[in-house]
């Protein structure tokens, strides 16, 4: 499941990907610094666009914590999506990237093997994701995973909801059916790479 992933980009090139897609991007809370990462991890703050209740075409950019503490006091950071439709929180997770680990192919190595997944016709995608408020941390988002895509499968039996650039606005309005949104991309639709 993904416990990492990256943004590298800048403020002004979220704003012009949104743009792109007629999504106007407002900042409640004034426009975020954001750096850019090669890392982020569970309990991060990291930048997520909210949905604006009844404005389809906006999205309000906020920072907030990934992952809040469960009834087993372990952070959910990854949520199931199957057969759900989150009428309410939905929020998309701007990245440029993410990982996920497998056991080593050496079987002398210690450590899993990491990949980098990114997208193959664009540097900016975005994950499904639901936010919340919580007594123990404030607002916090996780990401939604579902089964497997074709460029998953063979690392991981589970996978993070990549949104389809022109499903974007969609996810951000919740009389959209969030099933109809949650599908895998098509093959070869992601780049896979072995880093560090």
């Amino acid at each position: 499941m993904c416990n990492d992933y990256r943004l590298t980009v800048d403020v002004a090139s979220i704003i012009e990907e949104f743009a792109d897609l007629k999504i106007k991007i407002v900042f409640s809370e004034g426009a975020p610094n954001i750096e850019a990462r090669q890392d982020i991890k569970i309990t991060d703050v990291a930048p997520i666009v909210r949905t604006i209740e009844g404005s389809r075409n906006q999205g309000d950019l906020v920072q907030r914590r990934w992952s809040w503490p469960g009834a087993n006091k372990r952070p959910v950071y990854n949520f199931r999506s199957d057969g759900r439709e989150f009428v309410s929180g939905r929020c998309l997770i701007v990245a440029d990237g993410f990982y996920e680990f497998t056991a080593p192919a050496d079987p002398k190595k210690k450590r899993k093997d990491k990949w980098l997944f990114t997208m193959r016709n664009n540097p900016i995608f975005c994950v499904a994701g639901i936010w919340r408020e919580t007594k123990d941390v404030g607002q916090a988002f996780t990401m939604l995973t579902m089964e497997p895509g074709p460029d998953i499968a063979p690392f991981h039996d589970r996978q993070i909801v990549i949104v389809e650039r022109d499903a974007w606005a969609d996810w951000l309005d919740p009389s959209v059916s969030a099933q109809s949104v949650i599908r895998a991309l098509p093959a070869g639709s992601l780049l896979v790479e072995q880093v560090g």
